[in-house]
Parts: C-alpha cells; sequence; structure tokens
C-alpha cells in the first residue's frame, strides 16, 4: 500500500500525515543496516508477559516482532490504513480498528503496551479515559507499558502519573530508554511501567 494514512483525518490535532509503507521502511533499513529496531519488543519480552495489548499499533510493527517470538498479541489502532498495512503482513494476527479511549475488546491482557509516544498522540484531553479504559483490558497485577517523548506543551510524567494513579495504576518502575537505561528527571524521552492492582 502506498499514499498518505490521512492521520489528519483521524486526529486532526497531528500536523501532517505519515505513509504507512514509509514508516516501516525506515524500521526496515534500520535492520538492514544491523541495527536493533525490536528494543521496545526486548523490553515487553523481558517482563514475561503471556499476552499483550498494543495499543496504537500502527502497522503493527511491534505485535508482529512479539508474536514471532510466541506472545499473543492484539493490536488495535485508530487509523484503519495503518491497520491494513498489519493485516497484509501479518494476516494470522488479530487488528482492530478502534479509539483507545472507547475501544471494547471483550477480554484483557498480561500487558497493554503504548510504544512510539501513543500518548502524546490520542485526542488531547481524552488521556484519562485512555488510561482507565485500557485498565479495564488489563489482567489484575498486569502491566502498562508506556514509552514517549517529553516534549513543550505535551503530556509530561507529573500529569501522566497522576492520570494513572486516578485510574488505579501504580507506578513500578521508570527508565529513560527501552534498553533501560537509568532514568534521570529532566530527561526527553520516558519508558514507564505502571501496574494494576490485583484486586
Amino acid at each position: 500500500m502506498s499514499g498518505q494514512c490521512g492521520l489528519e483525518k483521524y486526529m486532526p490535532w497531528i500536523v501532517g500525515g505519515t505513509d504507512a509503507d514509509s514508516y516501516d521502511a525506515a524500521y526496515e533499513s534500520r535492520a538492514a543496516a544491523g541495527q536493533n529496531v525490536h528494543g521496545e519488543a526486548d523490553f515487553v519480552e523481558r517482563h514475561g508477559p503471556r499476552s499483550v495489548l498494543d495499543a496504537g499499533c500502527g502497522t503493527g510493527r511491534l505485535a508482529r516482532e512479539l508474536a514471532r517470538r510466541g506472545l499473543e498479541t492484539v493490536g488495535v489502532d485508530l487509523d484503519p490504513r495503518m491497520l491494513a498495512v498489519a493485516r497484509q503482513k501479518a494476516p494470522d494476527l488479530e487488528w482492530q480498528v478502534g479509539d483507545l479511549a472507547t475501544v471494547n475488546l471483550g477480554r484483557a491482557f498480561d500487558a497493554v503496551v503504548l510504544a512510539g509516544n501513543v500518548m502524546i498522540f490520542v485526542t488531547p484531553g481524552t488521556e484519562a479515559a485512555v488510561l482507565a479504559n485500557l485498565g479495564r483490558h488489563l489482567l489484575p497485577n498486569g502491566m502498562l507499558i508506556a514509552g514517549f517523548q517529553l516534549l513543550p506543551n505535551r503530556l509530561d510524567l507529573d500529569r501522566y502519573d497522576s492520570l494513572a494513579a486516578e485510574a488505579g495504576y501504580t507506578l513500578a518502575e521508570r527508565w529513560a530508554t527501552w534498553d533501560e537505561e537509568p532514568w534521570l528527571p529532566g530527561g526527553e524521552y520516558a519508558v514507564s511501567v505502571h501496574r494494576k492492582p490485583t484486586s
């Protein structure tokens, strides 16, 4: 598939669109050059979940890699054209079109992963609803794993942690990268793991 994926149609607060094929091609080019492009999958796998919801999955790069490693994965995204690429590349996996604030998959997972800056791309003002709804898709003691850039005038960590606490999560760990470099205040990127209560 080629052409604009039309993110501006589904997420008008984002300036410009992203070509779904180009999005994957950038990672494939880096992989061909010998770079590890699966840091998120490595991180998730180290935490030992058996089932994972890739929330805001885009073209499904993370979900596909986790499935290749033997994890049960489901991908959900708001953009049907991104999901068309995901389905083309992995037709055997489950891909669902949906808004993270309202989607109901009718099941729960060991982990929900928000990679690729998803939390700063959701509709402004829906962050609390997104976290609460994703919590309904987590098993007791399940993990909410999110990595996003810390940019001016976007969601910051204090706000994120506050919203997560309101949704019933407890912060378990935080890193500066998916490779688990130590988190230091003032960093430009954070990977956070929150836990859902056991009851």
